[in-house]
């Protein structure tokens, strides 16, 4: 509701709040947050030394003041490079540290060095804290024999808990710190994936809408291309040859335009034609239309058909466009007086041979030329099914081109 307040927030956001700005202005400037805790620790050693505080719980008053302020400062200064060498700053601290237990002064700055045993488990590799056992033992087996005050569990237990607990709190940190490393990492590597995917779908995408679109115009401008020549030569002799030729054109040229539109409505973003998907891709029914076309543009086409067709509408449609393919070649490569015959064979489980053959001479596109789609497309079609695609001249003494498309069977469900 309008007059309602919002929740407090909870304490624990807050705090995790600003426990992220210290952390993000400890990577921003590590040197000047590392100068601030190192001038911190200096203060309070010195001013713990100033008020005379050390004095309570020293267990030996003796030293001078200038061991006590040197003591502190050995304590307090090398934390400034406790996280790039923390076990050199453990190694300088160490002598300190005997001093320090040898002498009974027992400064609270001695407390300084866990801070370095958790940058040790923190930053090195773990087999490193072998090396921390012996040198922060030693201070206190040493203050344990010199000044005894207690019975040796409460000499050496309590100093050995707070190191156990320095290094366990660097380990969870550092786990903590490596776990989530590696869900950042993974979540980078799924984002690349995730776009290489894209990539390659749409790259998938502009490659069949490129092969529908070559099997589309290609096919029906070459047929108009047959039919506006007939047409010509007609005109002539026969009107009303030409004005069939004509109608073929006109006839040929809707339907092309509707193919296209329809492929290009399925491309837009805008669901304004949500039918547009829904129509049919040509298949094996269509194939007296496709062949009606062609003769129609002035290529003899023979066709037989051995079987009985049962096979998926992929299947049918890769049928249809190989043979379009095919007979879009013969077209415009064939020359005149070109024929061409269509086998068609089927068997069980959508098995299919197709094989065309024409006695053409003209002049066909290498293999490997780069800017012809037809072969290309053949091929990628057929490679959909587990099939196979040939395509070349037929042996001699024969003339003219041959393409044998062959699908296996399906596998079993």
């Amino acid at each position: 509701m309008d007059g309602m307040q919002p929740a407090p927030e909870p304490l624990t956001q807050h705090i995790q709040r600003v426990i992220a700005r210290v952390r993000a202005y400890d990577r921003r400037h590590p040197a000047a947050w590392d100068l601030h805790l190192t001038g911190l620790c200096v203060s309070v050693a010195l001013l713990d030394h100033a008020t005379g505080g050390w004095r309570a719980v020293a267990r030996s008053t003796e030293a001078p003041d200038w061991l006590v302020i040197a003591l502190n400062l050995g304590f307090a200064v090398p934390l400034l490079w406790r996280r790039g060498h923390p076990l050199a700053v453990l190694l300088a601290m160490t002598p300190v540290a005997l001093v320090n237990a040898w002498t009974g002064t027992v400064l609270q700055a001695a407390m300084l060095q866990l801070v370095v045993v958790y940058n040790i488990a923190l930053r090195l590799p773990l087999r490193t804290l072998a090396w921390t056992a012996p040198l922060t033992i030693a201070p206190v087996l040493v203050l344990a024999v010199r000044h005894p005050l207690n019975g040796w569990n409460q000499e050496l237990v309590p100093p050995l808990m707070s190191i156990a607990v320095a290094a366990l709190a660097g380990i969870a940190v550092r786990t903590r710190r490596d776990y989530t490393e590696a869900l950042e990492d993974r979540a980078r590597r799924l984002e690349i994936e995730r776009d290489q995917q894209a990539r390659l779908a749409a790259a998938a995408e502009r490659a069949r809408i490129a092969r529908e679109m070559h099997d589309i115009i290609g096919h029906n401008l070459s047929v108009i291309t047959g039919l506006a020549d007939g047409g010509r030569y007609a005109a002539a002799k026969s009107p009303e040859r030409a004005a069939q030729a004509l109608d073929a054109i006109a006839g040929t040229s809707r339907q092309a335009l509707t193919e296209l539109r329809r492929l290009l409505d399925v491309l837009r973003d805008d669901h304004q034609h949500p039918e547009a998907g829904l129509a049919p891709q040509p298949a094996l029914t269509d194939l007296d239309q496709l062949i009606d076309g062609v003769r129609a543009a002035g290529l003899p086409v023979r066709l037989t058909t051995h079987g009985t067709p049962a096979l998926p509408p992929g299947r049918q449609l890769t049928v249809y466009r190989v043979v379009q393919e095919a007979l879009t070649n013969t077209l415009k490569h064939g020359g005149p007086g070109a024929t061409a015959d269509i086998a068609l064979s089927y068997a069980g489980r959508g098995a299919a041979t197709v094989t065309v053959t024409d006695t053409g001479h003209g002049a066909r596109p290498v293999h490997g030329t780069p800017t012809g789609r037809g072969l290309p497309g053949m091929r990628e079609r057929t490679a959909l099914y587990g099939g196979t695609l040939e395509a070349g001249p037929r042996p001699l003494p024969e003339r003219g081109w041959r393409v044998r498309l062959h699908l296996p069977e399906e596998p079993p469900p």
